[in-house]
């Protein structure tokens, strides 16, 4: 009888052992992908500060294109809406409304040799790609701790009571156009 009360105490700690360290593993990868969506954040805004600086040099000489102007402010807006950051579907469409708009801002640019020329330009944009590199570091940053959090998520034994514990699989940041964002805005001069 001693060895049964034996065998019955192992076999619980170890059940015990191995929830609590599958638990605090969850919890280690669910802040990882929290953190990771941060970072992404703070890069979208980052880059949504830029903006307005792009456009006042931009239209310093190209005053005719109020509406190109419009559609890069209003798409700048809705990478940094909090509604929108909440989920990553949202804001990955968000990314590739803005990538058009910004290539058409560039397009006129691009009409303007004197502005090519202008350094506050050149130092804007040369920003603006190093802000989009920081982007899509952050993105895959992000989407690898969702990778993670997602296999351990759907691994067995786990799928058997991690979303009784509140775990729930995590969404990719995936833009929906991937073509549109596949390089940094750039112009060629």
């Amino acid at each position: 009888m001693n060895y049964t009360l034996i065998i019955v105490i192992a076999v619980v700690a170890i059940v015990g052992i191995f929830l609590w360290a599958t638990y605090n593993g969850l919890v280690r990868l669910n802040v990882r992908v929290d953190e990771a969506w941060s970072d992404i954040t703070v890069q979208l805004k980052r880059r949504a500060d830029l903006i307005p600086n792009l456009i006042e040099t931009v239209k310093g000489y190209a005053t005719h294109e109020k509406a190109v102007f419009e559609n890069v402010t209003k798409a700048r807006a809705a990478t940094v809406n909090p509604e929108v950051l909440a989920h990553p579907a949202a804001a990955a469409k968000a990314e590739g409304d803005f990538s058009n708009a910004m290539k058409s801002l560039f397009a006129v640019a691009e009409a303007y040799p004197q502005l090519q020329a202008n350094q506050n330009f050149l130092s804007l944009q040369a920003e603006l790609t190093d802000t989009e590199d920081k982007i899509m570091a952050a993105r895959r940053f992000y989407n690898g701790g969702v990778r993670e959090l997602n296999t351990k998520i759907k691994q067995f034994p786990q799928v058997l009571f991690v979303r009784g514990l509140g775990f729930k699989e995590r969404e990719f940041f995936e833009v929906a156009d991937s073509a549109a964002i596949a390089d940094a805005p750039a112009v060629k001069f």
